[in-house]
């Protein structure tokens, strides 16, 4: 069995997603572990749902962060973190130890880094006036979005996509790039 550990920040659709992979018999994974940092976050209750163990991070800073979730990981056999809208950046000790993948919602290198996420990513991609925008799974390394890159989708924009448009057909293909990826590398 592979295991996975989903960091998620909010709603958690894309782990929604992966739960109902696991639950359809799509993806031969468990999910050992669903983290937060917001206790507030609706993931948190579709993990509970699922009848999978969940923890909220409780220290603020990020070196603290980084020691606390090394203590909680330590207890669970982790083939695979994946972040799945998790917003904070992940410390060294984690992506030194741990092989960690990251969904962003571009062609990176375009519209990443620090402060590129969620809607904030697809007004930029329609104010560019780009005509192709997409997802892309990454490698998780010490800096933000630059780890190497394991698969990208294209989606075309149209000249009349609002970021709202884009964030949808985006959403589409995210969710199952991501799956083939984490089934691809649940079979190495």
């Amino acid at each position: 069995m592979y295991h996975l550990v989903v960091f998620v920040s909010g709603g958690g659709t894309t782990l929604q997603s992966i739960i109902d992979c696991i639950k359809k018999k799509e993806l031969d994974c468990e999910i050992s572990l669903v983290i937060s940092n917001s206790p507030d976050a609706y993931a948190l209750e579709r993990a509970k749902k699922a009848g999978i163990e969940t923890y909220v991070i409780q220290n603020k800073t990020a070196e603290n962060i980084d020691l606390e979730l090394e203590n909680v990981l330590n207890h669970y056999e982790i083939d695979l973190i994946v972040l799945a809208g998790y917003l904070k950046k992940i410390g060294s000790n984690l992506v030194d130890k741990y092989t960690i993948i990251n969904t962003h919602p571009s062609l990176i290198p375009k519209f990443c880094g620090k402060g590129m996420y969620g809607m904030k990513v697809h007004q930029a991609v329609v104010e560019a006036g780009e005509k192709i925008s997409g997802a892309t799974v990454h490698y998780v390394n010490n800096h933000y979005d630059e780890g190497n890159i394991i698969s990208q989708t294209k989606i075309d924009v149209l000249p009349t996509d609002t970021a709202d448009d884009v964030a949808e057909k985006v959403k589409a293909v995210e969710k199952i790039q991501l799956i083939e990826v984490i089934r691809d590398l649940s079979k190495k």
